[in-house]
């Protein structure tokens, strides 16, 4: 038996005396009713659990069990954000790296975070209209069942809406776009002045010697 096992069955064996004597040296009156004996011994029983808990700990912090623990002298992660009910369920997943198996509810709140750039890479209004519609029939067919779990509160996106800021997005794309190739395109007219003149220069320069 090692010494840590040795100390465990010595402190439960003084709990249980302790219990013992204490049980002696109070003595249930005759006129006390039986619920509330069991409430005293019930009472008692809590108590010596918690003193034995109590003791399994302060024997791991004599072991160092509870030296150099992840995260330990550091603001707990998140606590000055908003609330979010389901923090542990995003944390397991993230720690667990969890892919596929998002319920309907945390799935479409992360599809809705990522929802612009989709429809960002379709080509014409028909396809954004149509990832539209499925993204909002999908929505409303989480909030039609009743499977438990976290409670949908991703919004309905306005079709129209939604598309006419598809296509504001895309045209301010293309004219950053159409900026970018006339910068290029005269700072590559500039190179080819600049090597040009040079040229001319050394053409009409006398070399030394």
């Amino acid at each position: 038996m090692s010494a840590a096992d040795r100390k465990r069955f010595e402190y439960q064996q003084r709990l249980e005396e302790e219990a013992a004597e204490t049980s002696a040296a109070t003595e249930t009156p005759d006129d006390i009713a039986p619920e509330a004996d069991a409430a005293v011994q019930r009472a008692r029983r809590v108590e010596n659990q918690t003193l034995w808990v109590d003791a399994q700990i302060r024997e791991a912090i004599a072991r160092g069990e509870f030296d150099n623990l992840p995260g330990a002298g550091k603001p707990i992660p998140g606590i000055d954000g908003p609330h979010d009910p389901d923090w542990w369920l995003k944390r397991l997943i993230e720690r667990e790296r969890i892919t596929g198996v998002l319920p309907p509810a945390l799935a479409l709140r992360k599809e809705n975070d990522v929802l612009n750039e989709v429809l960002d890479n379709e080509a014409t209004e028909d396809g954004v209209r149509r990832t539209l519609e499925d993204f909002n029939a999908r929505i409303i067919d989480a909030r039609r069942q009743l499977t438990g779990g976290p409670p949908v509160v991703t919004p309905l996106r306005d079709i129209d809406h939604e598309i006419a800021e598809w296509s504001s997005r895309r045209a301010t794309r293309r004219a950053h776009q159409q900026d970018v190739l006339a910068q290029q395109r005269s700072q590559a007219a500039g190179d080819a002045r600049t090597s040009w003149f040079r040229r001319l220069v050394d053409r009409f320069t006398p070399s030394e010697g």
